[in-house]
């Protein structure tokens, strides 16, 4: 059995999306899938997909937080597979047996899925969503061929059940969950054709909110992995900018690029003088409204 895990925080215009995109596939296990939110207007969208699918689980959960909800539910799940994906984003068909077909290998510990972006490219914002989704992919494909460590998405992944029965709060659990594996010898694979698509901020303040908050979600998990294994640091972003240069085809775009620059450089400033001098980082439900 496979269990699917919906986290979602007061999403119901997007949520059955989502879960259609889900029990449309013709998965090839035995699957359970939970639908987990805070807030009644969600799970009554979800409940009214209840009535048409009987694998369809839900949960209330306390509302603090993507990794709390986790938490509490991973006594509850059956499935000697967890995929956890959200609730305001959707699969591509055929993506979950794709991922299955990876765990075949018993030395698998974790599989991530590809975000894409939806949003519209010749915009700035939907541009850097797009640039960095393909840059990601890129290096995904390259670590995965040669076995090297790789972080997953926590927008669509998978890892074995009953290996880790807690997820640390105070950092991305898409981060230290895949690092926890690799330390205890498995691997960390990618599945390119396992695609979720993305609605990016379409505001800067939106956009700066989201990066910091996801810059900062890393930062402590050598509290948790001594020596881990890193894919997203302050040196692979500046050795980056070549590639994020020669991704532009027009001229447009490659302004656009040049204007990334700096502003990673400045999210990567605030995001270590926040986790320093402030120790912020918490897992909590934080919307960022414009990709709603």
């Amino acid at each position: 059995m496979i269990s699917i895990l919906i986290t979602s925080f007061n999403e119901p215009k997007t949520i059955g999306k989502a879960i259609e995109s889900i029990i449309n596939q013709n998965i090839k296990e035995d699957y359970e899938l939970y639908v987990s939110a805070p807030d009644e207007p969600t799970l009554n969208i979800a409940r009214n997909y209840q009535l048409i699918n009987s694998k369809i689980k839900l949960f209330e959960d306390p509302g603090k937080g993507k990794s709390y909800a986790i938490n509490i539910l991973l006594n509850k799940l059956k499935g000697r597979i967890i995929i956890p994906t959200d609730g305001d984003v959707y699969l591509s068909n055929n993506s979950i047996n794709k991922i299955i077909d990876i765990f075949n290998n018993e030395n698998v510990g974790c599989v991530s899925g590809r975000p894409v972006s939806t949003e519209n490219k010749n915009t700035i914002l939907g541009y850097w969503s797009h640039m960095l989704c393909d840059s990601a992919h890129k290096l995904r494909l390259k670590r995965n061929k040669k076995n090297d460590y790789l972080e997953c998405s926590g927008y669509f992944w998978a890892f074995r059940n009953n290996i880790i029965r807690k997820f640390p709060l105070d950092v991305g659990e898409d981060t230290i969950i895949p690092a926890i594996f690799w330390k205890m010898g498995y691997k960390i694979k990618y599945s390119s054709e396992s695609i979720v698509y993305v609605s990016y901020p379409t505001s800067l303040k939106d956009y700066i909110k989201q990066k910091k908050r996801t810059i900062k979600a890393h930062e402590k998990i050598s509290k948790y992995v001594k020596n881990p294994p890193r894919m997203k640091t302050f040196l692979n972003e500046f050795l980056g900018i070549i590639t994020i240069l020669k991704y532009s085809n027009n001229p447009k775009e490659f302004f656009y690029s040049l204007l990334a620059i700096p502003l990673r450089g400045y999210l990567w400033f605030i995001a270590y003088k926040d986790y320093f001098l402030k120790k912020e980082y918490q897992d909590a439900w934080e919307r960022v409204e414009s990709t709603k």
